[in-house]
């Protein structure tokens, strides 16, 4: 009998302690639904914003709710995962119920941790299709690469080298390569953190050229645009700082969802198995 007892203890040490096929099957099915409720997450949230100023939900308010579901979509996914993860493994035989609990945990982080890493490339490139179908910002069939590939950082320096007098000849150039020229200025400038005084100068004279202003309306004119740029870069820092933080907190949730879905995705697996004598 003491031969029989130490040849199941050892049998037991020897079964491996992480079954990679349930944490697949609980990342896959995390992962799955993870997209599902991105892409319904999306339709709702693109049915609430409105282009319209007066109507709609607040920019604070929808990125509020954004960051909430963000966090409900990775409890409901994790957990799912972890669950299925904790459910699918099979029943360790021998094993202390401290180191069983301590293993279910462990698949259902492992669960959640091969859903985040293996799954994030094909879940970002979704919803990146979901919001540029809906984006206005774009024609159909407008390729941007083929507008963008020909410009390169050192375009701006030598933009600078052949600039002309724009009033002497305010047609001189095409209004597609006067765009690109002041879209360059304007990016190195507001990367800088300011557009230097010649640059502006040259702007102002290129906009009074243009669009027959004066020169003192087309300083005041660039001095207006830059500001508001400078803002609406600063929103977007703080939009895009302020949802990283609530992907954190919804990662650290769906982290911790998982885990504790699989201890009791293994209580239930132990208890079934108990009942059948496995």
């Amino acid at each position: 009998m003491v031969f029989e007892s130490v040849e199941i203890s050892t049998s037991a040490e020897e079964s491996p302690a992480v079954s990679w096929p349930a944490i697949a099957a609980g990342a896959v099915a995390a992962a799955a639904l993870t997209l599902v409720l991105l892409a319904f997450g999306a339709g709702m949230g693109f049915s609430a914003v409105s282009p319209w100023g007066n109507s709609g939900i607040s920019a604070s308010t929808f990125q509020i709710t954004t960051g909430l579901y963000l966090i409900v979509v990775a409890l409901l996914a994790s957990a799912m995962g972890g669950y299925i993860a904790g459910r699918l493994r099979t029943r360790w035989v021998g094993v202390h119920t401290h180191e069983v609990f301590f293993r279910d945990t462990a698949h259902g982080f492992l669960a959640w941790a091969f859903a985040t890493v293996i799954g994030a490339g094909f879940l970002a490139a979704a919803a990146s299709n979901i919001a540029g179908g809906a984006s206005p910002g774009l024609a159909p069939g407008t390729n941007v690469s083929a507008t963008t590939a020909t410009r390169s950082p050192l375009d701006y320096y030598v933009d600078a080298l052949l600039r002309s007098n724009p009033a002497a000849n305010p047609s001189a150039s095409d209004l597609g390569v006067t765009r690109h020229e002041i879209a360059s200025i304007l990016t190195k400038g507001l990367a800088d953190g300011d557009v230097a005084g010649p640059d502006r100068t040259y702007v102002a004279q290129v906009i009074a050229a243009r669009t027959g202003v004066s020169q003192a309306d087309a300083d005041k004119r660039v001095s207006n645009v830059i500001d508001q740029a400078k803002i609406d870069l600063d929103n977007a820092r703080r939009a895009a700082a302020k949802l990283s933080l609530w992907l954190t907190a919804a990662l650290l949730v769906g982290a911790f969802a998982a885990s504790l879905a699989a201890t009791q995705g293994g209580k239930v697996r132990d208890y079934n198995a108990s009942l059948t004598g496995g």
